[in-house]
């Protein structure tokens, strides 16, 4: 045993304490990892002090810290303890509370108030249920009573030693993630659920034109003026446990005489605890300003090709159902047959022309997004009802499997409808008469998948990889005579991506074709 028992010891500490040590000798007395172990495993050396005016109790706690691969020095008295501790920083203080000169007690205050990470840990012979409480008021992280086994001694440091390695991976972890989000050109701005900002990068204060040296713990509307950024994060804290959505907008940013104005993308989200409860708001600035310029270049192109082009080609298309009608005189099959191979290609450049439309909003990135809490349940009953007497007519079989429970994700809903539009209507295309289609949702451990599988045609090997491309089709003796215009899947993996979501196709040639998509849960939740 370390240290000796006094007579005049005072009592011992009650049963709680008593329990605790009884527990932690039958549960760590053979440790499954040892102490040079753990101390190997870390990637500094401990450095601990040991404050005792008992010489034996020194030499004893120093030689086996040592042998464990700790660096160990030692004190005579409170004093020398810290003025060590002044001249150099210790992981760990085992401390006496009973010394000449100067008490543990005020040594530990003192201690604490310098180095508030440093580990103390009590080492006394004078242990009563007093003492144990007022140390621990002050900051002590465990208690040592003498006399105390070699074994005692190293558990006691191995806890400290893991609650050290504990802190200093948060400490990583909040180092890391503050160096990543002052790094980002985006804007972040967090705040607490009293609307006061817990963090705001550079970016943000660039883009938001605050030029003040710090605004952590200020109201955010004290530090910006921007009052749809100030509604938004309103409206975001406002939220109902039974309600979760994204806000998002557009503002305009004065940069000031001679300069550019700034277009930001806004998006605003609460985040929760566990119980659901609004813990603050998460708000992400994107400068959209070049990107804005890119898609009015690309309007304007497109309003061209809707006035040169779109208009003329429904008014040939006009022109040749009066002649299909019969109303310029009676037809041959055989100019019927031209005349709806010519209306059908018609159709298809008109589709083109408005799908392309599409494509350009949604992969500019635009699109005012609102996104909401969807029910992927409903969304895809709803779909396959729709397109159910579509499928019947090529004597097809289109099945809505149920899901075991309500599926959610956060997302547009036009947006939404539109990929399950496009990958049904296609599955149906492609699948022969008398054929199958299965469309359904299922949970994963990190996200919400969406199904679409049919025992068609299939897809070619060679053609996997190129599937989602603009105007790709596969061209084939079966698929020859069947109309698109190659753009519906390009608009699927454009829609998919924007909500931060993945799409992949598994197929054999002839036995059909599955998508899946993966999209993240509606839970952001710490």
């Amino acid at each position: 045993m370390i240290g000796k028992k006094l007579p005049e010891e005072g009592p011992r500490i009650g049963k709680i304490v008593e329990s605790k040590k009884i527990e932690a000798e039958s549960e760590n007395r053979v440790p499954d990892v040892s102490l040079k172990q753990i101390v190997k495993d870390i990637f500094f050396q401990p450095r601990v002090l040991v404050v005792d005016d008992e010489e034996r109790i020194q030499k004893a706690c120093q030689r086996l810290l040592v042998e464990e691969g700790c660096e160990v020095d030692v004190a005579q008295n409170g004093i020398q303890g810290l003025k060590m501790i002044e001249e150099r920083h210790y992981d760990i203080v085992l401390l006496d509370l009973m010394m000449p000169g100067m008490s543990g007690l005020d040594v530990l205050s003192d201690l604490k108030s310098r180095h508030p990470d440093t580990v103390v840990i009590i080492i006394t012979g004078y242990a009563t249920l007093e003492h144990s409480i007022e140390t621990m008021k002050k900051g002590a992280f465990d208690f040592l009573s003498k006399p105390f086994a070699p074994q005692e001694l190293r558990i006691v440091i191995s806890k400290a030693i893991e609650f050290i390695r504990t802190l200093q991976d948060i400490t990583t972890e909040k180092s890391r993630m503050r160096v990543m989000i002052n790094t980002l050109r985006d804007g972040v701005l967090t705040t607490d659920h009293q609307k006061r900002i817990a963090l705001a990068n550079p970016a943000c204060l660039k883009m938001l034109r605050c030029h003040k040296q710090s605004v952590l713990g200020n109201l955010v509307s004290d530090v910006f003026d921007e009052p749809t950024v100030l509604g938004m994060i309103d409206t975001a804290i406002a939220q109902p446990k039974e309600m979760f959505s994204e806000i998002t907008e557009e503002v305009c940013v004065s940069m000031g005489k001679g300069n550019e104005d700034l277009i930001i993308g806004v998006r605003c989200i609460p985040f929760r605890d566990r119980l659901n409860r609004n813990l603050g708001t998460v708000t992400v600035f994107h400068d959209i300003t070049a990107l804005k310029k890119e898609d009015q270049l690309k309007s304007d192109f497109v309003s061209m090709v809707a006035h040169e082009i779109k208009s003329p080609l429904n008014s040939v298309l006009m022109q040749l159902n009066v002649v299909l009608d019969g109303l310029a005189g009676e037809l041959s099959e055989k100019q019927k047959e031209i005349l709806n191979r010519s209306s059908a290609k018609i159709k298809s450049l008109t589709e083109l022309a408005t799908e392309l439309l599409d494509l350009s909003k949604i992969e500019s990135g635009l699109i005012n997004q609102e996104r909401e809490e969807l029910n992927l349940e409903e969304l895809i009953k709803e779909h396959v009802s729709l397109y159910r007497s579509e499928a019947d007519e090529k004597s097809i079989h289109l099945i809505g499997k149920p899901s075991e429970k309500d599926l959610f994700i956060m997302g547009n809903r036009i947006n939404i409808e539109e990929v399950l539009t496009n990958l049904i209507s296609n599955a149906i295309r492609y699948t022969p008469p008398g054929g199958k289609i299965e469309v359904w949702a299922d949970e994963a451990s990190d996200c919400i998948r969406i199904h679409v599988e049919d025992n068609g045609l299939g897809i070619p090997a060679d053609a996997l990889e190129n599937i989602f491309e603009r105007f790709y089709r596969v061209k084939n003796e079966k698929t020859r005579y069947i109309n698109g215009t190659g753009l519906g899947l390009a608009i699927v993996k454009s829609i998919v991506e924007s909500h931060h979501g993945t799409i992949h196709v598994d197929s054999v040639e002839d036995q059909g074709a599955q998508f899946t998509i993966s999209l993240p849960k509606t839970v952001y939740k710490i």
